[in-house]
Protein backbone atom coordinates (compact mmCIF):
# COMPACT_ATOMS: atom_id res chain seq x y z
CA UNK A 1 0.00 0.00 0.00
CA UNK A 2 2.84 2.58 0.74
CA UNK A 3 4.02 1.43 -3.02
CA UNK A 4 0.90 2.14 -4.30
CA UNK A 5 0.48 5.71 -2.70
CA UNK A 6 4.05 6.70 -3.64
CA UNK A 7 2.87 6.30 -7.32
CA UNK A 8 -0.51 7.49 -7.09
CA UNK A 9 1.17 10.75 -6.30
CA UNK A 10 3.77 10.76 -8.70
CA UNK A 11 1.20 9.76 -11.17
CA UNK A 12 -0.69 13.19 -9.98
CA UNK A 13 2.64 15.14 -10.42
CA UNK A 14 2.89 13.80 -13.97
CA UNK A 15 -0.17 15.78 -14.62
CA UNK A 16 1.37 19.06 -13.90
CA UNK A 17 3.43 19.09 -17.62
CA UNK A 18 0.13 19.25 -19.71
CA UNK A 19 -1.87 21.73 -17.27
CA UNK A 20 0.51 24.03 -17.69
CA UNK A 21 0.84 23.86 -21.12
CA UNK A 22 -2.82 25.25 -20.96
CA UNK A 23 -1.94 28.17 -19.15
CA UNK A 24 -1.39 31.73 -21.07
CA UNK A 25 2.20 31.86 -22.62
CA UNK A 26 3.16 34.71 -20.44
CA UNK A 27 2.43 32.84 -17.12
CA UNK A 28 5.37 32.97 -14.46
CA UNK A 29 6.83 30.09 -13.23
CA UNK A 30 7.56 31.32 -10.16
CA UNK A 31 4.18 32.38 -9.38
CA UNK A 32 3.15 29.22 -10.25
CA UNK A 33 5.22 27.51 -8.03
CA UNK A 34 4.61 29.55 -5.03
CA UNK A 35 0.58 29.55 -5.87
CA UNK A 36 0.95 25.35 -6.35
CA UNK A 37 2.10 25.82 -2.40
CA UNK A 38 -0.17 27.72 -0.84
CA UNK A 39 -2.97 26.05 -2.41
CA UNK A 40 -1.53 22.57 -1.56
CA UNK A 41 -1.02 23.88 2.02
CA UNK A 42 -4.62 25.07 2.31
CA UNK A 43 -5.77 21.53 0.73
CA UNK A 44 -3.53 19.76 3.52
CA UNK A 45 -4.65 22.19 6.59
CA UNK A 46 -8.44 20.79 5.75
CA UNK A 47 -7.92 17.42 5.41
CA UNK A 48 -5.43 17.48 8.27
CA UNK A 49 -8.79 19.42 10.35
CA UNK A 50 -10.79 16.68 9.14
CA UNK A 51 -10.41 14.48 11.92
CA UNK A 52 -9.34 15.31 15.50
CA UNK A 53 -6.60 12.72 16.12
CA UNK A 54 -4.93 15.00 13.11
CA UNK A 55 -5.49 18.06 14.96
CA UNK A 56 -3.92 17.00 17.90
CA UNK A 57 -0.90 15.71 16.00
CA UNK A 58 0.45 18.95 15.18
CA UNK A 59 1.72 19.84 18.75
CA UNK A 60 3.36 15.99 18.71
CA UNK A 61 5.44 17.30 15.54
CA UNK A 62 9.22 18.13 16.58
CA UNK A 63 9.33 21.79 15.11
CA UNK A 64 13.10 21.97 13.58
CA UNK A 65 12.13 18.81 11.52
CA UNK A 66 9.02 20.24 10.35
CA UNK A 67 10.55 23.79 9.34
CA UNK A 68 13.53 21.71 7.25
CA UNK A 69 11.23 19.84 5.63
CA UNK A 70 9.04 22.79 5.05
CA UNK A 71 12.22 24.70 3.56
CA UNK A 72 13.35 22.00 1.78
CA UNK A 73 10.06 21.72 -0.53
CA UNK A 74 9.75 25.05 -1.26
CA UNK A 75 13.27 25.27 -2.13
CA UNK A 76 12.60 22.41 -4.50
CA UNK A 77 9.47 24.08 -5.82
CA UNK A 78 11.26 27.51 -6.95
CA UNK A 79 14.99 25.82 -7.81
CA UNK A 80 12.60 23.16 -10.41
CA UNK A 81 10.67 25.77 -12.21
CA UNK A 82 13.63 27.95 -12.35
CA UNK A 83 15.81 25.65 -13.64
CA UNK A 84 13.28 24.66 -16.29
CA UNK A 85 13.34 28.35 -17.27
CA UNK A 86 16.92 27.95 -17.74
CA UNK A 87 17.60 24.51 -19.17
CA UNK A 88 13.67 23.64 -20.59
CA UNK A 89 11.20 20.74 -19.47
CA UNK A 90 13.33 18.14 -20.98
CA UNK A 91 16.46 18.84 -19.16
CA UNK A 92 15.79 20.01 -16.11
CA UNK A 93 13.25 17.32 -15.22
CA UNK A 94 15.52 14.55 -16.03
CA UNK A 95 18.52 16.07 -14.07
CA UNK A 96 16.05 17.01 -10.82
CA UNK A 97 13.75 14.19 -10.73
CA UNK A 98 16.37 11.60 -11.66
CA UNK A 99 19.79 13.29 -9.09
CA UNK A 100 17.01 12.21 -6.01
CA UNK A 101 17.29 9.02 -5.88
CA UNK A 102 21.02 9.74 -5.65
CA UNK A 103 21.08 11.98 -3.27
CA UNK A 104 19.30 10.03 -1.14
CA UNK A 105 21.78 7.30 -1.86
CA UNK A 106 24.57 9.31 -1.18
CA UNK A 107 23.47 10.57 2.14
CA UNK A 108 22.40 6.56 3.33
CA UNK A 109 26.16 5.49 1.90
CA UNK A 110 27.84 8.76 3.66
CA UNK A 111 25.60 9.48 6.46
CA UNK A 112 23.92 6.21 7.67
CA UNK A 113 26.68 3.68 6.22
CA UNK A 114 24.48 1.78 4.39
CA UNK A 115 24.96 0.46 1.48
CA UNK A 116 22.05 0.13 -1.10
CA UNK A 117 21.70 -4.32 -2.19
CA UNK A 118 23.28 -4.71 -5.75
CA UNK A 119 19.91 -5.64 -7.33
CA UNK A 120 18.10 -2.63 -6.34
CA UNK A 121 20.91 -0.35 -7.13
CA UNK A 122 21.02 -1.84 -10.35
CA UNK A 123 17.29 -0.97 -10.39
CA UNK A 124 17.64 2.78 -9.47
CA UNK A 125 20.42 2.47 -12.16
CA UNK A 126 18.04 1.56 -15.11
CA UNK A 127 15.04 3.45 -13.68
CA UNK A 128 17.07 6.75 -14.03
CA UNK A 129 18.28 6.33 -17.52
CA UNK A 130 15.13 5.16 -18.89
CA UNK A 131 13.70 8.50 -17.18
CA UNK A 132 16.67 10.11 -18.87
CA UNK A 133 15.81 8.67 -22.50
CA UNK A 134 12.36 9.47 -21.71
CA UNK A 135 12.64 13.30 -21.12
CA UNK A 136 15.24 14.29 -23.33
CA UNK A 137 14.80 12.83 -26.01
CA UNK A 138 13.90 15.79 -28.95
CA UNK A 139 14.93 17.84 -25.62
CA UNK A 140 16.85 20.87 -27.25
CA UNK A 141 20.41 20.52 -26.21
CA UNK A 142 21.34 24.14 -25.22
CA UNK A 143 21.34 24.16 -21.60
CA UNK A 144 22.93 26.23 -19.89
CA UNK A 145 25.37 25.14 -16.91
CA UNK A 146 23.55 27.29 -14.48
CA UNK A 147 20.22 25.84 -15.31
CA UNK A 148 21.55 22.12 -14.74
CA UNK A 149 23.34 23.23 -11.87
CA UNK A 150 19.60 24.45 -10.09
CA UNK A 151 18.36 21.77 -11.47
CA UNK A 152 20.95 19.17 -9.36
CA UNK A 153 20.36 21.55 -6.44
CA UNK A 154 16.75 21.14 -6.70
CA UNK A 155 16.75 17.28 -6.78
CA UNK A 156 19.20 17.73 -3.79
CA UNK A 157 15.83 19.64 -1.92
CA UNK A 158 13.44 17.00 -3.12
CA UNK A 159 15.82 14.35 -1.41
CA UNK A 160 16.25 16.70 1.84
CA UNK A 161 12.46 16.79 2.28
CA UNK A 162 11.60 13.30 1.61
CA UNK A 163 14.77 12.15 4.08
CA UNK A 164 13.24 14.44 6.53
CA UNK A 165 10.04 13.56 6.31
CA UNK A 166 10.04 9.69 6.59
CA UNK A 167 11.82 10.30 10.00
CA UNK A 168 8.18 11.84 11.29
CA UNK A 169 6.08 10.07 9.01
CA UNK A 170 5.06 8.17 12.37
CA UNK A 171 5.00 10.55 14.75
CA UNK A 172 1.28 11.99 13.29
CA UNK A 173 -1.07 11.31 10.34
CA UNK A 174 0.24 11.74 6.90
CA UNK A 175 -2.46 14.96 6.34
CA UNK A 176 -0.80 16.67 9.75
CA UNK A 177 2.62 15.90 8.68
CA UNK A 178 2.47 17.27 5.07
CA UNK A 179 -0.46 20.64 6.42
CA UNK A 180 2.79 21.33 8.90
CA UNK A 181 5.48 21.29 6.23
CA UNK A 182 3.68 22.78 3.15
CA UNK A 183 2.41 25.56 5.54
CA UNK A 184 6.26 26.46 6.15
CA UNK A 185 6.87 26.36 2.47
CA UNK A 186 3.92 28.31 1.67
CA UNK A 187 5.14 31.20 3.89
CA UNK A 188 8.75 30.93 2.85
CA UNK A 189 7.85 31.57 -0.87
CA UNK A 190 5.50 34.84 -0.14
CA UNK A 191 7.81 36.97 -1.42
CA UNK A 192 7.48 35.83 -4.25
CA UNK A 193 4.27 37.43 -5.12
CA UNK A 194 5.79 41.03 -4.23
CA UNK A 195 8.78 40.46 -6.67
CA UNK A 196 7.10 38.98 -9.38
CA UNK A 197 4.37 40.70 -12.14
CA UNK A 198 0.73 39.05 -11.13
CA UNK A 199 -1.28 40.48 -14.05
CA UNK A 200 -1.26 37.51 -16.20
CA UNK A 201 -3.03 35.98 -13.64
CA UNK A 202 -6.53 37.66 -14.92
CA UNK A 203 -6.68 35.98 -18.15
CA UNK A 204 -9.54 33.33 -18.56
CA UNK A 205 -9.39 30.13 -17.34
CA UNK A 206 -6.68 30.42 -15.30
CA UNK A 207 -8.18 29.56 -11.95
CA UNK A 208 -9.37 26.20 -12.23
CA UNK A 209 -6.26 24.86 -13.56
CA UNK A 210 -3.90 26.74 -10.80
CA UNK A 211 -6.66 25.22 -8.23
CA UNK A 212 -5.83 21.83 -9.69
CA UNK A 213 -2.27 22.23 -9.32
CA UNK A 214 -2.45 23.30 -5.91
CA UNK A 215 -5.36 20.33 -4.21
CA UNK A 216 -4.92 17.77 -6.60
CA UNK A 217 -1.36 17.50 -7.91
CA UNK A 218 0.14 19.13 -4.79
CA UNK A 219 -1.96 18.76 -1.30
CA UNK A 220 -3.49 15.74 -2.54
CA UNK A 221 -0.60 13.90 -3.62
CA UNK A 222 1.77 14.77 -1.39
CA UNK A 223 -0.57 13.72 1.12
CA UNK A 224 -0.38 10.10 0.04
CA UNK A 225 3.26 10.58 -0.57
CA UNK A 226 3.85 10.96 2.81
CA UNK A 227 1.29 8.69 3.87
CA UNK A 228 3.76 6.70 1.28
CA UNK A 229 7.14 7.33 3.53
CA UNK A 230 6.18 6.02 6.47
CA UNK A 231 5.81 2.46 5.38
CA UNK A 232 8.58 2.22 2.17
CA UNK A 233 12.20 3.14 2.51
CA UNK A 234 13.07 7.04 1.15
CA UNK A 235 15.41 5.79 -1.32
CA UNK A 236 12.72 3.58 -2.70
CA UNK A 237 10.15 6.17 -2.72
CA UNK A 238 12.27 9.22 -4.06
CA UNK A 239 13.03 5.92 -7.45
CA UNK A 240 9.34 5.55 -7.68
CA UNK A 241 9.12 8.81 -8.26
CA UNK A 242 10.09 8.48 -11.17
CA UNK A 243 6.41 7.59 -12.82
CA UNK A 244 6.09 11.35 -12.86
CA UNK A 245 8.13 11.63 -16.53
CA UNK A 246 6.91 8.43 -17.02
CA UNK A 247 2.73 9.97 -16.78
CA UNK A 248 3.96 13.31 -18.05
CA UNK A 249 5.28 11.57 -21.59
CA UNK A 250 1.52 9.37 -21.62
CA UNK A 251 -0.06 12.36 -21.03
CA UNK A 252 1.51 14.35 -23.70
CA UNK A 253 1.51 11.79 -26.27
CA UNK A 254 -2.69 11.35 -25.71
CA UNK A 255 -3.55 14.79 -24.96
CA UNK A 256 -1.58 16.86 -26.68
CA UNK A 257 -0.37 14.65 -29.40
CA UNK A 258 3.37 14.33 -29.30
CA UNK A 259 4.90 11.90 -31.33
CA UNK A 260 5.92 8.40 -30.10
CA UNK A 261 9.76 7.86 -31.23
CA UNK A 262 11.47 4.48 -30.25
CA UNK A 263 13.85 5.96 -28.21
CA UNK A 264 10.89 7.51 -25.94
CA UNK A 265 9.45 3.87 -25.85
CA UNK A 266 12.50 2.70 -24.70
CA UNK A 267 13.27 4.79 -22.02
CA UNK A 268 9.61 3.83 -20.39
CA UNK A 269 10.64 0.10 -20.95
CA UNK A 270 13.74 1.01 -19.15
CA UNK A 271 11.65 2.89 -16.45
CA UNK A 272 9.10 0.22 -16.24
CA UNK A 273 11.52 -2.76 -15.51
CA UNK A 274 13.82 -0.57 -13.29
CA UNK A 275 11.09 0.53 -10.92
CA UNK A 276 9.66 -3.16 -10.75
CA UNK A 277 13.11 -4.02 -9.59
CA UNK A 278 13.05 -1.21 -7.13
CA UNK A 279 9.74 -2.75 -6.41
CA UNK A 280 9.90 -6.44 -6.03
CA UNK A 281 13.27 -6.23 -4.05
CA UNK A 282 12.35 -3.69 -1.47
CA UNK A 283 14.82 -1.92 0.93
CA UNK A 284 15.74 -4.48 3.97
Amino acid sequence: MGIAAVIAAAALWGTTGTVQALLPEGKQPLVVAALRLSFGAAALIFLAALRPESRRAFRDLPPAVVIFAGLAIGLYNLLFFWAVFETGVGVGTAIAIGSAPLWVTAYEIGIKRQLPDRLRAFGQAISICGAALLVLSGADAGASGFGVALAALSGAAYAAYSLATSRISQRAPSATVAAATFTVAAVAVLPVFLIVPLGWLAAPGIWPAMLFLGICATGVSYALYTWGLGRVAASTAVTLALIEPLTAWALATVVVGEVLTPAKLAGAVLLIAGLAIVTVFPKR
